[in-house]
């Protein structure tokens, strides 16, 4: 069916909707040539612009979900309590029974913008993982549609997912968690203060033959909306909260990598608020690096927005037996041969422009970790 693009989150609707589904914007402002810039005065916050505008509601109710029961929050085994132990972590490889020497953690923001290039843009995401082989995978901003794609895909029977696919059909786009190792559960959790549904997942994995527990978790923390009738949704106050409340969750577990993208902004929200024994990954080991994840400098396909560089994707580390090896941005190249127009308004003047197409607008993470 046909669709327009939303100029404030960029998801597509149906064109018998007057709203968007997702942030309430009126379709008048949206059109299938989307990715243009909304009519930003100069003067605009640099901040400001469509590319960093994703998933707000503009009335004040939660997202609510259908009832699906528990059959995503198999708890198998607790997150909490769990004894730190001193001996040394080895990891097993689920697959051949060998012990392996490291461990690869994925968290990418796929971008639900279904109108450009989804298929082979989620085919060069795959393309990726199969290059680097993660042993576990945190997806954001999954659509039904590319849910589909990934399940279809020859990579995907390697992996347990988080959610089933009755659920991912009935959801507009969420988190999923992708494992190669023996899974003790799957869990969400709901942000009480979130209007745009998004959730803490955590995914509780077996290492070193069931001796020792690793619980991997991911986000989409809340994301900032400057956008009509008011300028000033940037949502640091519920962002920060979710980070909080995300943190305590967690911390009480020895083993814990938390990563995902959590539309940070050091300058508006300040420091991450990590406790005692937490690490951010990239400044640990690359601290003289930005690790800019959305960049409309350097991802050319973002090129005609407005400029906006910001490290919205971490890696959050709080480890007791294993230490982080090395973190990485990978889908920083475009896909070869492809391509797609944009117009864009430049002081009342339109251009059309030709842009290459890269994996997504933020580029992935990739974390490795190896027992101590």
């Amino acid at each position: 069916p046909s669709k327009w693009a939303c100029k404030a989150c960029t998801f597509l609707n149906l064109y018998n909707k007057s709203n968007c589904e997702i942030c309430g914007t009126r379709s008048c402002l949206s059109s299938f040539d989307d990715l243009k810039v909304t009519n930003f005065n100069d003067e605009a916050d640099s901040s400001v612009g469509s590319v960093f505008l994703p998933l707000k509601p503009c009335n004040k109710r939660k997202i609510r979900e259908p009832n699906l029961g528990n059959e995503d929050c198999i708890e198998l085994g607790g997150f909490r309590g769990i004894k730190a132990s001193n001996k040394a972590v080895q990891i097993e490889d689920s697959n051949s029974g060998s012990i392996k020497a490291s461990l690869k953690i994925l968290s990418y923001n796929v971008w639900f913008r279904e109108d450009l290039e989804v298929h082979k843009r989620m085919k060069a995401i795959g393309d990726l993982i199969q290059l680097h082989s993660p042993d576990i995978i945190c997806f954001q901003e999954v659509t039904p549609m590319i849910y589909d794609i990934f399940r279809g895909s020859n990579w995907w029977k390697g992996y347990r997912c988080s959610i089933s696919d009755n659920t991912a059909s009935l959801r507009a786009y969420f988190c999923i968690q992708l494992s190669k190792l023996p899974v003790k559960s799957f869990r969400r959790e709901p942000f009480d203060n979130s209007i745009m549904g998004r959730e803490l997942c955590m995914t509780e994995v077996e290492v070193s033959g069931g001796e020792t527990t690793l619980v991997v978790a991911t986000t989409h923390l809340e994301s900032p909306c400057p956008a009509p009738p008011k300028w000033d949704q940037m949502y640091s106050k519920e962002r920060v909260e979710q980070a909080k409340v995300a943190i305590n969750i967690l911390e009480n577990n020895p083993n814990v990598i938390f990563g995902g993208d959590m539309n940070w902004d050091d300058k508006l929200d300040g420091r991450f608020p990590l406790t005692d024994g937490w690490i951010d990954a990239w400044n640990e080991l690359r601290p003289a690096e930005d690790g800019w994840t959305y960049d409309t400098k350097s991802n050319q396909m973002l090129s005609a927005n407005r400029t906006l560089r910001k490290r919205l994707d971490r890696f959050l580390c709080k480890l007791n037996g294993f230490k982080v090896c090395a973190v990485e941005m990978i889908g920083v190249e475009p896909i070869p041969g492809l391509s797609y127009t944009k117009e864009k308004n430049v002081r009342q003047e339109k251009k059309l422009l030709e842009l290459p197409v890269l994996p997504s607008d933020h580029y992935g993470l990739l974390l490795t970790i190896s027992s101590q």
